[in-house]
């Protein structure tokens, strides 16, 4: 089971030494998963644990809290998903005034050297940390406690995969692009939670997840998938925003799945996204917001039967 921690100071975690890789992961697309999975097979090999440091909040959301970028994966299904790959210690260090303004050579000894004993450190193409973005592979080789590299950058379609390329592809509804760059059909895991349940009165009860005060990186009204509850996903229909016509204000997902009836609440799912319907709207009264979500949900069927018998064909 992976082990989790927030602070740069404290004591060792690693006497026994460890492999690192550092990165923001948002997204852990399929640049973050070469470079963890390098760091994994690197830990083996020497019979180490393998680290990944990534932040909390991200960067750009710390510098641009009026405009932050959308968030592709909140703090714990990175976490998981870290540790699926194989990933024995995550630190989701904090990234606060402090860390601001530490200097990369600090962060270097008291982090990387003090805490994890690194006997080796793998980082991304180009990446940089420390005040004033002065780290970088070329500091990091100044240090002979352990040996730094860079992975290759990973390109899809001829291009880099980024984040922000997949962010991209989410906000244009291109959702066939985003999977290529992820490596696998975008989706948001959460616990589901009880929400104000106007859907229930409507004749469509939904599955709630929250999103926190993270910036979601697509709104709107979806056919999408429900896995977790079974062997096979669930078809469904989902709204994601801030929800306009019901004075919503937090982010929240709000998925209904067709002909399934259960309590949900308290159970994590995960909601794949397939295709895009339309945008948040406002409506006039509940009537006009109730016959909207039967076209939804008529459509958002259609579409996902329609692709599973292509599927199947």
């Amino acid at each position: 089971m992976s082990r989790l921690f927030r602070d740069v100071e404290g004591g060792p975690l690693c006497p026994q030494g460890s492999v690192v890789c550092i990165g923001a992961f948002d997204g852990l697309h399929l640049g973050h998963r070469a470079l963890v999975r390098r760091a994994v097979d690197r830990a083996r090999a020497l019979g180490v644990p393998a680290v990944a440091l990534s932040f909390e909040p991200l960067p750009r959301e710390f510098f641009s809290p009026s405009d932050p970028p959308p968030r592709l994966t909140l703090a714990r299904a990175k976490f998981e998903g870290l540790r699926d790959l194989g990933v024995d210690i995550v630190g989701l260090l904090r990234f606060d005034p402090k860390l601001v303004q530490m200097s990369a050579d600090r962060f270097v000894r008291q982090m990387l050297i003090n805490r994890l004993r690194a006997r080796e450190v793998w980082i991304g193409p180009d990446f940089r940390f420390g005040k004033g973005r002065a780290g970088d592979l070329k500091l990091l080789r100044e240090f002979h406690e352990f040996q730094s590299r860079a992975i290759d950058p990973v390109l899809v379609d001829g291009e880099r995969v980024s984040s922000t390329r997949i962010r991209a592809a989410l906000t244009s509804g291109d959702f066939d692009a985003a999977a290529r760059l992820l490596g696998r059909r975008y989706a948001i895991d959460g616990r589901v939670v009880r929400g104000k349940q106007l859907g229930r009165t409507l004749g469509y009860p939904t599955a709630n997840l929250r999103y926190g005060n993270r910036r979601p990186p697509l709104q709107g009204i979806f056919a999408t998938r429900v896995h977790g509850l079974g062997d096979a996903p669930i078809d469904s229909v989902s709204s994601f925003g801030t929800r306009p016509a019901v004075n919503g204000v937090e982010p929240l997902l709000e998925a209904h799945l067709f002909d399934f009836d259960g309590d949900l609440y308290g159970r994590r799912i995960s909601v794949e996204f397939v295709a895009h319907l339309r945008d948040e709207l406002n409506f006039a009264d509940l009537p006009a917001l109730v016959e909207q979500i039967h076209r939804d949900a008529r459509q958002a069927r259609e579409l996902l039967s329609s692709l599973s018998q292509q599927a199947c064909a």
